[in-house]
């Protein structure tokens, strides 16, 4: 386990229905470095989502308040909802040396990225293996309406044009396969920032030793 990095973000996007979700789920269980960035949002809850966890709930008045006071490290609005990411947590846990993961879009992902230097995020975008196959997937949630799942797909073309923002793409077409790449990439990054620590510190030294 690396224990001595510099914590860093992790940004996963993708269109709805292409695996985003169950995918951060598998790294959180299976990662104790890495804290989820739990998204604030206007929307009314789902039967089985639960406070703190999936979603902050809070009403429409209570955001705009929260934004103007800039409270939030990105904010969206998708379908006549809002989302946004609190700061505090995220610098908290950045404080504490874990990770953290973002389970966001194309435009909260771009401004993410424009408050941090690049070298402290690798973002990543995930892709279905097909349109066709991203219907399927929408239609089987049986939890939004056809109305919906049509605002949904076009709303899919238009984040899918946006991939070549990110640092990596990633086809899931298999959630093990997938799953296992973005824990390589993450494991890279993490020896990547280690070993940038060492040589930073061991030129400190020549530094200090040549005075």
């Amino acid at each position: 386990m690396f224990i001595s990095h510099q914590p860093f973000l992790v940004i996963i996007s993708s269109p709805s229905g292409a695996g985003k979700s169950t995918l951060c789920k598998m790294i959180i269980q299976n990662d104790p470095l890495i804290k989820l960035s739990i998204s604030v949002t206007t929307r009314q809850k789902r039967p089985q989502e639960i406070e703190g966890e999936h979603y902050f709930f809070i009403n429409k008045d209570d955001f705009l308040e929260k934004n103007n006071n800039n409270e939030f490290l990105e904010s969206a609005e998708v379908f006549e909802n809002f989302y946004a990411t609190p700061r505090i947590k995220v610098e908290d846990s950045l404080k504490n040396g874990s990770e953290v993961l973002f389970d966001i879009d194309w435009q909260g992902a771009r401004q993410i990225k424009e408050k941090f230097k690049k070298e402290d995020i690798v973002s990543i975008f995930i892709l279905p293996p097909s349109l066709l196959e991203l219907e399927r997937r929408l239609r089987n949630r049986a939890q939004d309406s056809e109305e919906i799942v049509k605002k949904r797909m076009k709303k899919a073309i238009d984040e899918i044009n946006h991939f070549n923002e990110y640092d990596y793409i990633l086809v899931n077409d298999d959630l093990s396969n997938t799953y296992n790449k973005i824990k390589s990439i993450i494991d890279s990054k993490r020896v990547e920032r280690l070993s940038r620590n060492q040589i930073n510190n061991l030129v400190k030294q020549f530094e200090n030793n040549n005075l």
